[in-house]
């Protein structure tokens, strides 16, 4: 994706990267209803993120087997923490790529900065070392994307459409997704009943 590829070639970051988004109650696509996405990639000519807080049907598991990465066998015997991890739907566009976000104590030379700490990597290597045991220390894996062209989320969130946030990694993180649009709702003060669908124009 062009976005990713300009994030590994320039030093300067997107005002939003390392953002949560926040649907608000007005959000008219419904496949973004209560959700919470992470900004992996902002620019001028546009934005790229992952939402965090749908699961996909898909087990992990089953992933390895259907890349050649496991046999049905080896996927039978895999650790706990590689067993229970979640897959999640990143959004509408591209549906059968991954996307592994993870901390920075795993890169590979694919692995493209996004914030500090924070890392996304789209090629099977993390997904053959998380099976083993020695991925990163915090991870969360999506199939597909969210992407907005030219201007197109500024407006977006001009509309009233989406709240913005600083991403908090313990929020990014955990599995707890029925829970964690409002969690990350109250962690920045936001009682969802005073939420307006209209937005204000000065």
């Amino acid at each position: 994706m062009d976005l990713l590829r300009q994030k590994k070639t320039a030093a300067k970051r997107g005002f939003l990267d390392d953002q949560f988004l926040i649907a608000m109650p007005g959000m008219k696509d419904d496949r973004f209803t209560r959700a919470v996405i992470y900004v992996c990639a902002h620019s001028d000519e546009g934005a790229m993120g992952l939402i965090i807080n749908q699961a996909q049907q898909m087990l992990f598991p089953d992933l390895l087997v259907q890349l050649g990465i496991l046999d049905e066998h080896e996927a039978i015997r895999l650790p706990a923490p590689a067993r229970d991890f979640v897959i999640r739907n990143g959004g509408p566009v591209d549906r059968s790529r991954g996307f592994v976000l993870h901390t920075g104590d795993y890169k590979v030379d694919s692995s493209l900065p996004v914030s500090g700490d924070i890392c996304l990597t789209a090629t099977v290597d993390i997904l053959r070392a998380i099976s083993l045991g020695r991925g990163p220390r915090r991870a969360l894996m999506a199939l597909g994307y969210s992407g907005w062209g030219a201007g197109q989320l500024e407006r977006e969130i001009a509309d009233n459409g989406w709240l913005t946030c600083p991403a908090i990694p313990e929020f990014l993180f955990d599995s707890d997704m029925d829970r964690k649009y409002d969690r990350i709702l109250a962690s920045i003060g936001v009682d969802l009943a005073h939420l307006s669908v209209i937005a204000g124009h000065a």
